[in-house]
């Protein structure tokens, strides 16, 4: 028991010590680290993927499988809200048509 106590204490701090040093290698080095261009340009992308990846795919899916339809609350409220930011560029109207058309949709199917 006291063995396994032991491993647990070292795995946890090696997973520590891991997550410290990969984001002290951005950190330390300040501005003196310079990115290629190519990296910084694909950068500037992971935001935008992450969220993507977060979020289609509790869009698109229903009931663990894949419901691109107008029965699916969830992806017509995203399509339309997908417009919505298109065209406006604002968050706050983006959210109000979204939550509008999922309530709506989801009134009129149930």
């Amino acid at each position: 028991m006291a063995h396994e106590t032991a491993f647990a204490w070292a795995l946890i701090a090696g997973m520590a010590l891991t997550a410290f040093l990969l984001r002290a290698v951005f950190v330390v080095p300040g501005s003196r680290l310079r990115l290629p261009a190519g990296v910084e340009q694909v950068l500037r992308y992971a935001p935008a993927a992450a969220l993507m990846a977060i979020i289609v795919p509790d869009v698109a899916m229903s009931q663990g499988t894949l419901a691109i339809a107008i029965d699916n609350p969830r992806f017509v409220a995203g399509v339309v809200a997908f417009a919505v930011a298109v065209v406006t560029r604002s968050i706050i109207l983006t959210i109000l048509a979204g939550m509008l058309v999922l309530t709506a949709v989801r009134l009129l199917v149930s």
